[in-house]
């Protein structure tokens, strides 16, 4: 197959606008790749599919049997209201669309595929039902509610997780939010701000958090730690 061959087909690609980007979806993608190799083969492997997460990998063939390309990806059973029932197929058909944008079939959007974009767009989605009865699968607390867990966890949950699906589920169960960047650095330098001012002016950090209604200066809310600082800064 000539490059020209290809770039002809990408042609004949419809795609979907997500979010105001274009990106191909995986039958159309198909569409081409059978346009270019009548004969041509995909072959998809279940790689694992263990505690509701599964990973495939596709591979896709010309007519000689020659490799041109492979591709993975994973799903999460639940992760979606779709992934309720269909979690294998969806990461079936992920992984067939990236093995096929890795042939240049689709590349000129994206090799993302537009059921990839859009399952990740879903899996975001937090009802607050799902939050409420939502219960954890590791650690020293599984099997319990988020609103079960003791703060200090689920503080130390949302500053050591990247999942963004997770931070939801914890807002919506319990109202904790995770501050941002800017916010955590505040907090950092407003707490050693206190505690250094609290050795200075002698004044027991207990005393400190008694007053404002909590267990440890960290949970103070920033409005609060402000108006500490300027308490003790008067001192």
């Amino acid at each position: 197959m000539k490059y020209l061959d290809l770039a002809i087909a990408n042609e004949q690609i419809k795609t979907t606008d997500i979010k105001g980007k274009d990106y191909a979806e995986v039958n159309q993608r198909i569409k081409v790749f059978r346009m270019l190799y009548p004969k041509g083969t995909i072959e998809t492997e279940m790689l694992s599919n263990e505690n509701g997460v599964v990973v495939f990998k596709a591979s896709v063939y010309d007519e000689s049997g020659y490799l041109l390309a492979t591709g993975t990806a994973y799903e999460k059973e639940d992760s979606s209201f779709i992934n309720k029932t269909s979690y294998v197929e969806n990461c079936e058909t992920s992984a067939v669309g990236r093995a096929l944008g890795m042939c240049g079939i689709g590349i000129d959007v994206s090799v993302t595929s537009a059921e990839e974009v859009q399952n990740a767009i879903n899996n975001q989605i937090v009802t607050q039902e799902e939050a409420d009865n939502y219960t954890l699968t590791f650690g020293k607390h599984k099997g319990k509610k988020l609103s079960e867990l003791p703060k200090d966890y689920l503080e130390w949950l949302m500053g050591n997780t990247q999942d963004e699906r997770m931070l939801k589920l914890i807002e919506l169960a319990t109202g904790i939010v995770m501050p941002s960047e800017e916010e955590q650095t505040k907090i950092l330098e407003l707490t050693q701000k206190i505690k250094s001012l609290s050795i200075q002016k002698l004044v027991d950090p207990e005393v400190i958090c008694e007053k404002f209604g909590v267990d440890d200066i960290k949970d103070m809310s920033i409005e609060q730690m402000e108006k500490c600082v300027k308490a003790l800064e008067k001192k």
